[in-house]
């Protein structure tokens, strides 16, 4: 099933991004976690696509197996690094043909050692022409990243939201946004979002930590922000993992819990293949469903009519 048609009938959707396993033992570790992870019926699931296109294949086959052996509604990433449009076309071919019908569409970070993107010869320049590409050629359900802080490369809110909108003109039927732990930056990010005439759901990125020195890692390459009384908390908890998972899950929670309240129309887990987290604050949403206590301005948070 496509997503945006999952988005348009469910609200809220949960959904947990993987990454292809580079080993056999981490494939097994991988569709592990997800078993453990569908008893808790996400809507969907999505998996990465790796700097300059070195998962294509693995990507293509992990996110068919999570289809094929474990009935989880799935989305492939696909970026435009190193790749032609004929390369583009023939992975889109591929992902069809295995029965996948969603697609997030990517720009790409440059490979390793590459400080900025170079357009390839014959290849697109980034996500908006993706999407487009796909729209052109495909039936699929696109999605589209989105950064609450800022993409990078983005002068500023402004420049990064007039480019957004061009992404979604061209095709992007939602977005997903960059991990966040300020909920306050992703209400106003929606808000501004929608002063652009951008319409489409904006699903929130939320990633329950388990360990701050990983985390702190993969914010400092995304430049996502911790919030200095969450980075307090951690380094009260003195490097022990015990209570650093404990804390990720308090504070995961919470988050959720209040985005959608707030009406955000679903939350992606970005779970790192490894269950015990995500399946705690999932497990804890889909009890509580903090979603019926909905406030009166969860319609900025929503699709525009």
């Amino acid at each position: 099933m496509r997503i945006d048609e999952i988005i348009a009938e469910r609200r809220p959707t949960f959904s947990i991004e993987f990454f292809p396993p580079k080993t056999p033992e981490a494939a097994e570790q991988m569709l592990a976690t997800a078993r453990e992870l569908r008893a808790l019926e996400p809507d969907f699931v999505s998996v990465t696509y790796g700097a300059g296109g070195s998962t294509r294949d693995g990507t293509v086959e992990v996110t068919a197996a999570l289809k094929r052996e474990i009935g989880c509604e799935t989305m492939a990433h696909l970026s435009c690094v190193g790749e032609t449009t004929e390369g583009l076309a023939e992975t889109l071919d591929r992902i069809e043909a295995a029965g996948i019908e969603n697609v997030f569409a990517l720009r790409g970070d440059p490979p390793r050692g590459q400080a900025d993107f170079v357009q390839p010869e014959g290849g697109l320049s980034s996500a908006a022409e993706l999407a487009a590409f796909i729209s052109a050629g495909w039936e699929f359900g696109i999605g589209g990243t989105c950064f609450p802080e800022v993409h990078p490369e983005a002068p500023d809110l402004e420049a990064d939201l007039r480019y957004l909108k061009t992404k979604v003109d061209a095709g992007a039927q939602f977005l997903i946004t960059q991990l966040f732990f300020d909920n306050q930056v992703y209400f106003d990010f929606v808000r501004a979002a929608r002063r652009h005439g951008i319409e489409v759901p904006i699903i929130a990125g939320v990633i329950p930590v388990t360990s701050f020195a990983q985390t702190k890692r993969i914010c400092d390459l995304c430049e996502a922000t911790i919030p200095p009384a969450l980075e307090a908390a951690f380094a009260a908890a003195g490097g022990d993992p015990a209570r650093e998972f404990e804390l990720g899950i308090a504070y995961a929670s919470q988050q959720c819990a209040e985005l959608l309240i707030a009406g955000a129309p679903g939350i992606n887990f970005y779970a790192l293949n490894r269950a015990p987290a995500t399946r705690a604050v999932l497990g804890a949403l889909k009890a509580s469903r903090p979603w019926e206590r909905v406030r009166g301005d969860a319609a900025e948070m929503e699709r525009a009519d």
